[in-house]
């Protein structure tokens, strides 16, 4: 494929780089040695497999888009959807956490961190040293978040931090949390402020991990700050800047969780394909049946507009262009592919689909986290229309 032209004049190409190919061959392999054969009692057991991200970290997939200067892989956004798709199409609890620590906290560090922050923490995120965490989302202020309860005071050269933080992936295993914060009045965009936290800063702990549908494997648990006294240097950018910069990292953590509806719907579509050419019924394989056949292409239709509006995004993102639109747009429709995909692939399965011998009723209990987390579908319309409406 040649590639298109996008709005702003700017070329796509749809080929894949030697690097994507390379990255995409390696967790393939990585699957099969690390993941596959334990993934279903992780699910079960709800365990977080930490020495499969240390392991991830070896292979520089967990700091993807960081820099090399500071320990990471230095590579764009093309090659960090085809990690995630890669890894989604395994596991999707093990890509949402690779996911999460790439975008968020390591990202938010990346992209508001001074050079003082970024020697101390970089390094040690990209090569998963440290497994990072993320905090915005509170449990009475979920999209809403300028509503925020969790706040911080000024005392001296310090800020005293309270309240909690929910459905905070790796909260509990989570060396160093990204955290926002109000330090201002209440509905104030520039009264939110974005901390650095280490996990060993008195005050500072995990609270109830959340016992989920699906992405079992994935720790989501609270953040609990009682009296949590943290130095002014940590503070990434300037007091105030925390709303705007999440809104800037959640553009970005849009494509993360598109790349990882990408990987369901392919790990769903593949395992169907294989199946509607092995299963027999009246004496022939099912996928010769026109009803099946036309599920395959409608699924394999969504799959493929997903993938091309997700990586039009991540091109964009690359080449530092507006992309609010673009992510959200990629993030809302991929999601939903996901679903869709993943729910056809347990129907196509019929009764084996509905077993935990099987692999789609892993990807349809996973799919579902797409649609909800960093902003549900409804925030991502909500986001659509105000962009196109300017």
């Amino acid at each position: 494929m040649s590639g298109t032209v996008l709005e702003n004049g700017v070329g796509m190409n749809f080929q894949l780089s030697e690097n994507q190919h390379m990255i995409a061959d390696m967790i393939r392999k990585f699957g099969k040695e690390h993941i596959y054969p334990k993934m279903m009692e992780w699910d079960e057991s709800q365990e977080f497999p930490i020495e499969v991200f240390k392991k991830l970290g070896d292979l520089g997939l967990m700091g993807v888009l960081v820099p090399t200067e500071y320990g990471g892989s230095g590579f764009g956004y093309t090659e960090y959807v085809t990690a995630i798709t890669e890894l989604g199409s395994i596991c999707g609890s093990i890509a949402l956490s690779m996911a999460a620590h790439n975008s968020l906290c390591t990202g938010h560090i990346l992209q508001f961190g001074n050079e003082e922050q970024k020697k101390k923490y970089l390094p040690k995120l990209a090569t998963a040293e440290w497994i990072g965490a993320w905090g915005l989302t509170e449990a009475g202020t979920g999209s809403d978040a300028m509503r925020m309860a969790c706040t911080a005071v000024e005392d001296g050269d310090h800020w005293v931090i309270n309240g909690t933080k929910n459905w905070i992936t790796h909260g509990i295993s989570g060396n160093v949390a990204v955290v926002l914060v109000r330090t201002g009045e209440l509905l104030d965009s520039h009264g939110i402020t974005a901390f650095i936290v280490d996990r060993t800063t008195p005050g500072f702990r995990g609270g109830k991990k959340e016992n989920k549908l699906g992405m079992r494997a994935s720790e989501t648990a609270e953040l609990i700050f009682e009296n949590c006294r943290v130095h002014k240097s940590q503070i990434l950018g300037k007091v105030g800047d925390g709303f705007v910069q999440a809104m800037k990292v959640l553009d970005g953590g849009r494509i993360s969780i598109a790349a990882l509806s990408l990987g369901i719907a392919k790990g769903a579509l593949t395992a169907s394909i294989k199946y509607a050419k092995e299963r027999q019924q009246f004496g022939q394989p099912i996928g010769n049946f026109q009803a099946i056949g036309f599920k395959l292409a409608d699924m394999a239709t969504e799959f493929e507009a997903a993938e091309l509006l997700t990586f039009q995004a991540a091109d964009m993102k690359n080449k530092h262009l507006k992309m609010t639109k673009e992510s959200a747009i990629a993030k809302y429709f991929a999601s939903e592919v996901a679903v869709r995909v993943s729910t056809e692939a347990v129907q196509i399965f019929g009764g084996y689909g509905y077993t935990k011998d099987f692999p789609v009723e892993k990807f349809y209990r996973d799919s579902k986290l797409c649609t909800i987390g960093e902003g549900t579908s409804e925030i991502q319309k909500m986001v659509i229309a105000r962009e196109i409406l300017k």
